[in-house]
This record gives structure tokens, C-alpha cells and sequence, in this order.
């Protein structure tokens, strides 16, 4: 009896080594593949979020690296406004939002690019009429009405809406910050 069970967990073990194996090595194939779709997905959507840049220079932001931002250029170099990706767990996953703001810092576009909510409740945050929301609204009407802010909340997924409107509210103000550094240490 006890010989049958080590043979068959000895049985197991390696299938599951084999299936390790396997998806390791077709991880190994495919993430080249996704990470170079995912950066064009990024780059696509920047241009959609501001379709007048021509360019969009990457900065990291001092106190966290890990934000990333792009400021957008018109043709002459000039500055139109700022383009980031903004992320906070909704109600069963994480939101990721990419925003366009001008240069006062009011939204001009969003687009919820990844989240996997509730389907028929979180998921209409992809709704296109959704970002029609933020636009015009600045750092300070970044509240959704359940908390006293003029922005409406997606009907049964409040969680999921307070998380866009935070995590925007949150990235505004860490690149204020970060702007107002770089201009402090006199970087263009």
C-alpha cells in the first residue's frame, strides 16, 4: 500500500516537473512577444490620449521611480501637457488607467487600459462614454459623488471608480511634486 502511494506521488511529481518545464519554456518564447505588443499598445495609446504630440519624453519620477511619465511635445518642442499610467486595486483586481493632462494639470483624456472587475459593474469602466467623466476636472474634483465629489460613480461599482479617481488623484499629485523638484534643481 505505501509502496503504491510512493510510486504514484513519485508518478506526480515528475508530470509536474514536465509541466513546469514546458511552461517555463514557452514563457520564455512568448514574453519577448508580449512585452514589445504591450509597448506599442502604450505607445498608441499615449498618441490616442494626445493626439496633438509628436513627441513624448519619458521621465521617472525622483521620489518613486517606479512612476513613470511622458511629457508631451508639439512639433516646436514645446510642452502640451503630461501623459502617465495610474494603477490601485479596485474591487477584485488592480485598475490601470492612462491619463492625459494639460499643462495646468486638468485631465483632457483617459482610457482604463487593464482590469479585471466584476463583469456588468467594474467592467463598464471601459464603457466609452466613461471618461467623459474626468475631463476638465483638476487634482481637487478628483472625488467620486459617494464621497462628496462631482464625479459620477459606475451604478453598483463604486469601488471600482473610487480606485480610478484615487489612483488619478494620486499620480497628479505626485508629478506636481516631482515637477516642482525638477524645477527647483533647475532641470528643464
Amino acid at each position: 500500500m505505501l509502496k503504491d502511494i510512493l510510486r504514484l506521488g513519485l508518478i506526480l511529481c515528475v508530470i509536474c516537473a514536465i509541466a513546469t518545464g514546458i511552461l517555463a519554456w514557452v514563457n520564455s518564447i512568448t514574453f519577448p512577444t508580449i512585452t514589445k505588443l504591450k509597448a506599442e499598445d502604450a505607445i498608441k495609446t499615449r498618441k490616442y490620449l494626445m493626439p496633438s504630440a509628436v513627441t513624448f519624453e519619458e521621465r521617472k519620477a525622483a521620489a518613486d521611480t517606479a512612476f513613470v511619465y511622458y511629457i508631451a511635445k508639439d512639433d516646436k518642442d514645446q510642452t502640451l501637457g503630461y501623459v502617465f499610467e495610474a494603477v490601485k486595486h479596485g474591487y477584485s483586481s488592480d485598475v490601470h488607467t492612462m491619463v492625459a493632462l494639460d499643462k495646468a494639470f486638468n485631465i483632457i483624456n483617459l482610457k482604463v487600459i487593464s482590469q479585471s472587475e466584476t463583469p456588468g459593474l467594474g467592467t463598464h469602466s471601459q464603457d466609452p462614454d466613461f471618461p467623459q467623466r474626468f475631463i476638465g476636472k483638476g487634482v481637487t474634483e478628483l472625488r467620486v459623488d459617494k464621497d462628496g465629489g462631482p464625479i459620477k460613480s459606475i451604478t453598483g461599482a463604486t469601488i471600482t471608480s473610487r480606485a480610478i479617481t484615487n489612483s488619478l488623484r494620486e499620480a497628479i499629485q505626485l508629478l506636481q511634486s516631482d515637477l516642482a523638484t525638477q524645477v527647483k534643481a533647475g532641470v528643464k
